[in-house]
Order: structure tokens, then C-alpha cells, then sequence
């Protein structure tokens, strides 16, 4: 499935061997298995398809606004037989973290290279549960502890736990429940970001 998101354009550079491992690699960062989790901007997949092979009693939304990407997801999804557990949405994360079938229903949610901290924490909150862990996979050259204000945060009731390097993530909670205005609406996390 990967050689084919590949292919279509939808996977970065490197052994697709390398991603997978790197997945993997995620579960040890989160102590404990999810039962409800969403990965934000699958795209082709990863890290939310590994995880969920991972943890197969959890339960997963990969949520992708590409059409062309979303499609191949669903695919995925049915080749993989993971359709009693997996599905995917096409919609873009400001719309799904105000439905709630989704809000504050989450325990784990998933980012990599979704987008800038501040944009990635705003949309990613709203769908956590108070409790719930946002796993977010650092660039390479990331300062530990800068890229992620605890007053930004704390606007959303976001708060570090901790950072790790191998692999280079960072591991948020959900401290409080987010507050009813956020997300704002399509667009405004990434022009006007809160830090």
C-alpha cells in the first residue's frame, strides 16, 4: 500500500521500510494502547494505518481533506480489513473537531508533518477528551521545548508532557476540556495561529 501511495505522490522520501519502522516506533512514545484515536492529515496513512495494526482493539478515524488522498485511504482500509475499526473521513480538521460525534471523544490523536504547532494543537484539542494525549512527530532539527509555548498551550487546555528523541516527538494532554470556540473556522488556525 505504501509502494502505491508512493507512487501516487503521497509518501515523502526514504525506504518505505523506514516510515513503517518509524510508526512503529510512535507506540512506544504513548503509554498506553488508545481505545479512540484520530490521525490528523493521514495522507498515505502513517502514521494512523501502522498504529492501528499496533493496537488492534483500538478504534481509529483518519481524517484527510485531499480527496484524492481520502480515496486511497478508503482503499487502504478495505484491503487492509481494517473497515470494522478504521474509517476514514474527508473533511478538513476545523469542521470535524465541531461535530460531536467527534469532540472531546478521543483519547489519542495523531500528527505528522500535519502542520505548525500552534495550527496542529488548535485542531487537534477540540477532539480530545480531558485525559486524552496528542502524539505529534517533531522535524529532525526541533529544539526540544520551544516549538510548544505552555501559554499557547494553556488557551487550550493543552499542556506538555513530555518530549522524547528516538523517535523525535512530542506528547501533549489535555488538562482541561477545550474551550467552545475552537476550532475557529476553516482556515484561521494556520493564518492567524494562538502562539
Amino acid at each position: 500500500m505504501l509502494e502505491d501511495a508512493r507512487a501516487r505522490g503521497f509518501l515523502g522520501p526514504g525506504p518505505v521500510t523506514a516510515h513503517v519502522t518509524h510508526a512503529r516506533a510512535l507506540a512506544a512514545a504513548v503509554p498506553e494502547p488508545p481505545t479512540t484515536a484520530v490521525d490528523l492529515g493521514s495522507g498515505a496513512g502513517i502514521p494512523g494505518l501502522v498504529l492501528a495494526g499496533c493496537w488492534p482493539e483500538s478504534r481509529w478515524v483518519l481524517l484527510e481533506a485531499g480527496d484524492r488522498r481520502a480515496r486511497f485511504l478508503e482503499t487502504a482500509v478495505e484491503r487492509l480489513a481494517l473497515g470494522d475499526r478504521v474509517a476514514v473521513r474527508a473533511e478538513r480538521a476545523e469542521v470535524a473537531g465541531r461535530d460531536p460525534a467527534l469532540r472531546g471523544q478521543c483519547d489519542l490523536v495523531t500528527a505528522r508533518a500535519f502542520g505548525p504547532p500552534a495550527t496542529t494543537a488548535e485542531c487537534a484539542s477540540p477532539l480530545l477528551l480531558v485525559g486524552g494525549r496528542l502524539l505529534v512527530t517533531e522535524p529532525p532539527d526541533a529544539a526540544a521545548g520551544t516549538r510548544w509555548p505552555n501559554a499557547g498551550l494553556a488557551v487550550l487546555g493543552l499542556g506538555v508532557e513530555r518530549t522524547a528523541t528516538d523517535p523525535n516527538v512530542v506528547l501533549l494532554r489535555q488538562v482541561e476540556r477545550c474551550p467552545d470556540r475552537f476550532p475557529r473556522r476553516v482556515g484561521m488556525p494556520a493564518k492567524r495561529p494562538l502562539f
